[in-house]
């Protein structure tokens, strides 16, 4: 892991550096790059953009760990004005929404917070069918991986078509992977944004590689959806060579991007022929998604740096 990446994830709680960031013009240039607004409007707009380039879009109100019930509501409403206009705008086809289940009531310090989250997530699962679109389970750090998982098979049973994340840094997402890859089975393979202790994760760049190489052949050669989360070049070439060994058409599978990031390789691809996701965040909670996006990023904290020093 890289010696800075540690640092900036844990800054991403830091109430005190988010108000200084959320003031600061350069920073506002970098959030701007990576979410486009903080409102339906904003989101709805960049989605239209996205799906006239022939991208497909999965969109995620930022917010996370929410410990109240009625910021957990508001959540889930702002989910469901959403997914109206997407679907008042004709884009539900081509876009679908990706949820954390901490935004919606996990996190709530009570007995009944997983409860509350499974009935919050099967609101919006079944306004997302009745708009004509899906829901994808957003993955947290590994302390919420079973509570996640049980609540996709509870989930399933209803909306089948709820789709999983898995994280590739993880030790065990490798059998994760063998136990999702079933017909019907949408999964988003990603390598993993969060800072994960070595007993549970693998650390190492190498080591993350080898082990998202290792999951991809596991979702590939199975019966499911896969979707190929990584802006990595040689994950891509890799991904695709995979497809055409275990006889993958187009269309059976997808790439997926951060929005913001490598615009013109998402667009080539998509013009290539493949299926090609942007995730779109977006929302007032935009604070923790910059920082763990400049943690992955080291090119953009020489700009960063330099604003913050000035603005302190």
């Amino acid at each position: 892991m890289s010696p800075i990446r540690g640092p900036l994830l844990l800054l991403a709680r830091s109430g005190r550096v988010k108000r200084l960031v959320s003031t600061m013009p350069v920073s506002a240039g970098i959030v701007h790059g990576y979410v486009p607004g903080e409102d339906t409007p904003a989101a709805v707009q960049a989605t239209a953009g996205l799906v006239d380039d022939g991208l497909r879009v999965t969109l995620d109100y930022l917010g996370e760990d929410v410990t109240d019930r009625a910021q957990a509501d508001a959540t889930v409403e702002a989910y469901l004005d959403l997914l109206r206009e997407l679907s008042l705008r004709g884009l539900t086809r081509h876009a679908e929404v990706s949820v954390k289940l901490s935004a919606i009531g996990q996190a709530i310090p009570d007995a009944g917070a997983a409860k509350v989250a499974i009935e919050n997530a099967r609101t919006i699962c079944r306004a997302a069918r009745n708009a004509g679109t899906t829901v994808t389970l957003d993955m947290e750090d590994h302390t919420t991986t079973d509570r996640t998982l049980a609540a996709l098979r509870e989930l399933r049973q209803d909306f089948p078509e709820t789709g999983a994340v898995l994280q590739a840094m993880l030790h065990r997402t490798e059998a994760d992977c063998r136990t999702l890859a079933h017909e019907g089975s949408r999964v988003r393979l990603c390598k993993g944004a969060y800072a994960e202790p070595a007993e549970v994760a693998f650390t190492d760049k190498v080591d993350i590689d080898k082990s998202y190489v290792r999951c991809l052949k596991v979702l590939l050669a199975g019966q499911g959806y896969p979707m190929i989360a990584t802006h990595d070049p040689r994950m891509i070439d890799i991904a695709s060579s995979l497809a055409s060994r275990y006889g993958r058409a187009q269309g059976t599978y997808e790439f997926q991007m951060l929005y913001g990031i490598r615009p013109d390789e998402q667009k080539r691809l998509a013009e290539d022929g493949e299926s090609v996701r942007t995730y779109v965040p977006y929302g007032v909670e935009w604070y923790g998604y910059l920082m763990r996006r400049l943690a992955e990023r080291p090119a953009n904290l020489a700009f960063f740096a330099r604003s913050l020093v000035s603005k302190s």
